[in-house]
């Protein structure tokens, strides 16, 4: 039996993150994984009534963001989110006031709408998952002790040394 959040004010609100999410394009899930630099099973967690994992404060603007979510269906999740969380101050757009650089990528159009909509996905996929790595780049921190590029020798000069 699912629960709808009338007794969970944490369920409300992921309740309405999950429908919200629901109503988005296939692979929306791990577009957020991605940028948050998680795996997608904690997308899965956050997004689940079920579940009590909160869902983190800092990572609302990034998943108001890659959803687009509209002004109204932000409202309706920060009163819920408040009405569970009455002590904390929430920022959502504090994550994108940081400067950014905007490009633009034309692609073929295709006979196929379905193959048009994977191949614009296939390439914001791969773009939120490189701005994610180099955010951990950015910040020092590769999670998995390798050293970012600028920090490694480049082969080139390892050629040379030998």
């Amino acid at each position: 039996m699912a629960d709808d959040g009338k007794d969970n004010p944490v369920s409300a609100y992921k309740s309405l993150l999950r429908d919200m999410i629901d109503r988005r394009p296939s692979g929306t899930r791990q577009r957020i994984a991605v940028a948050l630099g998680k795996h997608k099973s904690f997308v899965s967690q956050i997004t689940n009534p079920a579940y009590a994992v909160p869902v983190p404060e800092p990572h609302l603007a990034t998943i108001f963001e890659l959803c687009h979510f509209s002004a109204e269906e932000r409202r309706l999740f920060l009163q819920a989110y408040h009405r569970a969380h009455p002590g904390r101050v929430v920022r959502p757009d504090s994550a994108m006031s940081e400067p950014e650089t905007t490009i633009t990528i034309h692609i073929p159009s295709l006979k196929d709408p379905r193959r048009q909509a994977e191949l614009v996905d296939s390439i914001r996929l791969y773009a939120d998952h490189a701005v994610a790595l180099a955010k951990k780049w950015d910040d020092g921190k590769t999670g998995d002790g390798e050293k970012s590029p600028q920090d490694k020798p480049s082969s080139k000069a390892s050629r040379r040394k030998k």
